[in-house]
């Protein structure tokens, strides 16, 4: 349970990052940027390198102690008693909301994967994949003839 709601987790901030930019971008070379590409052009200016350094270190420092407690009993899996104060307090309405976010993570994970495949599949993302032409539609219609989606 602590992995699924830890990639869950990720994942739906992974889907935030695939649509937020169409809408928002930051100057200079961020701005001709996509999806992918984004990935490429962080590694080579060094933020990805200080990204996976701060992530590795908050694995190592709170993740791991923390999963060894979830595994001794100590505590619920993904619960790390972060934003505690806008929770419910009753146990019923407490349940929901995690299973809310358990099935939202659950989606977005579904969603993650979707978008990428059809970036690497048609080369855009998924803003450009439902508004530009050829569009979903249209692919769909190209693969039924072809097999493949240009």
């Amino acid at each position: 349970r602590e992995a699924e709601l830890k990639h869950g987790r990720v994942c739906m901030l992974a889907v935030v990052g695939m649509i937020v930019p169409h809408f928002i971008t930051l100057p200079g070379i961020f701005s001709t940027l996509n999806v992918v590409t984004a990935h490429d052009a962080l590694v080579k200016t060094g933020s990805m390198q200080q990204l996976l350094l701060f992530i590795g270190l908050f694995e190592t420092v709170v993740g791991i102690p923390a999963a060894w407690a979830t595994i001794k009993g100590e505590r619920e899996a993904g619960d790390f008693q972060f934003g505690t104060t806008f929770m419910p307090t009753d146990p019923a309405k407490l349940n929901e909301k995690k299973l809310i976010e358990l099935k939202n993570g659950r989606l977005a994970m579904l969603a993650t994967s979707g978008m990428l495949h059809h970036y690497f599949l048609t080369g855009k993302g998924p803003i450009q994949f439902i508004t530009q032409i050829p569009n979903f539609k249209s692919c769909a219609a190209a693969a039924v003839d072809t097999g493949l989606c240009k």
